[in-house]
């Protein structure tokens, strides 16, 4: 894994519910919304397991400085940030699985 960390957004479904979050693991971190590991947890509550966003920051503090500038944005600005990178909301799990090697069946 690399030094730094990602700020993501998942999603319930297209236009859904978003959620923003930040971690060093985004592999593990993503897993663990899928599974509902923490099942009182906003992204279990409505039901936000689609990785539907993610961007790799080499600082820690960079990765902090834009969680939290993502949170503070209207919606509709979330919204153009997944589209323009992701206009059909597929889950980039998989995709994000295969490029770290491995195999998705």
């Amino acid at each position: 894994m690399k030094n730094g960390g990602y700020v993501y957004i998942m999603a319930s479904k297209r236009m859904g519910t978003i959620y923003i979050g930040s971690t060093s693991d985004l592999i593990g971190r993503v897993f663990e919304h899928k599974n509902k590991v923490y099942p009182k947890s906003f992204t279990a509550k409505y039901n936000c397991d689609k990785l539907v966003y993610y961007e790799y920051h080499e600082l820690l503090e960079t990765m902090v400085k834009r969680e939290r500038q993502l949170k503070e944005w209207p919606r509709n600005w979330k919204i153009k940030l997944i589209i323009d990178k992701n206009p059909d909301w597929h889950d980039l799990y998989s995709g994000l699985l295969e490029s770290y090697g491995y195999s998705v069946e």
